[in-house]
């Protein structure tokens, strides 16, 4: 199905340049337990940064923070030039007055309202300006003949798109997701996802996500920031953050890696797939050396010129790309490799192929990294 076109006349479009979130030194607990620490969070207007992590790393909480559903204990939050939340006994504007819009990971719509006036839910009665804007909407997001619905009856994305607008209504100065595409079946999740980077792209608000995803996290932000135990551990782009992993546990968020244990002999990471470059590790030193399934690259027939033979322990098509099972060894005894080739590659279970990685794909940690 073809994305609705969301003119650019459809989006908010009174926010100043001045408009954005900053979340300076901040620092949370619910009792003894520190759920956020240290932690400064910047969107500038137009930016979509997806905060990305695990359950129970703090991502939630500074999302409430920042829309002031919990009292800031640690650090500033400012929005535009305002001052929203001070801690340490500072004030803490209420969330009514934030001018934040806010998309609950359930999407929180009323049984009782329509789908219109769910959307136009806290606006003034004489504000035309918007409630046309909400009508207008509704009809470029393909709901204009579900405005007198009432949500039980939408499907979850289209309740999902029926969130979003009554998020972006008020035309607020900072937008903060939550899980917003959780709730949403695999089928449909991946068109929901563009037509909602569609309606952000055009409305130049400053926008604040949280996921635990990666690809979701890969697909929508301008940059992603990793969190691990209230921390953030890594900054920056998608692809930054994906092919320059600072640590382990950043690498392995995004989905399965095979490990090497590997030494610097004579200048070079020797390991069981073959000697690489040392990237500056010291002689003798001990490394770990992640590798992408996608990084290894097979062949066969196996020979000795086009890499570490394997052998096959198993080979699944999933349509685009195949995903196999290798053994150093004659059978799966030995240690064992997740490999993933494009399209169809299905070599019979107990044949030999060779697998090399280029340098460039290697993930090398020293042996003490996390």
């Amino acid at each position: 199905m073809t994305s609705p076109m969301i003119p650019p006349a459809a989006a908010p479009t009174t926010m100043s340049r001045a408009d954005g979130l900053h979340m300076l030194n901040v620092s949370h607990a619910f009792g003894d337990h520190t759920v956020v620490s240290g932690v400064s969070v910047f969107v500038n207007p137009g930016e979509l940064v997806c905060l990305l992590g695990p359950s129970g790393c703090g991502k939630t909480t500074l999302l409430r923070l920042a829309a002031g559903l919990e009292d800031l204990q640690v650090g500033r939050i400012t929005i535009g030039e305002d001052t929203v939340a001070d801690g340490q006994g500072g004030a803490q504007m209420p969330p009514e007055k934030r001018n934040v819009g806010l998309m609950f990971q359930d999407f929180a719509l009323f049984p009782h309202l329509t789908v219109y006036e769910n959307i136009v839910f806290g606006l003034a009665e004489k504000d035309r300006t918007r409630r046309e804007w909400a009508r207008d909407t509704l009809t470029t997001m393909g709901l204009g003949d579900y405005a007198d619905a009432f949500p039980h009856t939408l499907s979850g994305g289209q309740q999902q798109r029926v969130a979003l607008l009554r998020a972006l209504a008020p035309a607020p100065r900072v937008l903060l997701l939550d899980e917003p595409f959780s709730g949403l079946d695999v089928n449909r999740r991946a068109q929901i996802r563009q037509d909602t980077f569609q309606i952000l792209s055009r409305s130049g608000i400053a926008t604040l996500m949280v996921t635990h995803d990666p690809e979701e996290a890969m697909f929508m932000a301008d940059r992603i920031m990793v969190m691990q135990h209230g921390r953030i551990v890594q900054s920056g782009t998608p692809v930054e953050i994906y092919f320059h992993p600072k640590t382990v546990f950043v690498a392995e968020l995004f989905g399965p890696v095979n490990r090497l244990d590997c030494r610097v002999e004579n200048g070079a990471l020797v390991s069981a797939l073959g000697r690489f470059p040392a990237n500056g590790l010291a002689e003798g030193a001990e490394a770990q050396v992640l590798v992408r399934p996608e990084a290894l690259n097979l062949s066969q027939p196996a020979t000795a010129d086009a890499g570490i033979p394997l052998t096959v322990v198993s080979a699944r098509s999933l349509g685009r790309s195949t995903h196999l099972t290798l053994s150093l060894g004659d059978d799966d005894a030995g240690p064992l490799f997740n490999a993933r080739m494009p399209g169809v590659f299905l070599p019979e279970i107990g044949s030999r192929v060779s697998a090399r990685v280029a340098p460039e794909h290697l993930l090398i940690f020293p042996k003490s990294a996390p």
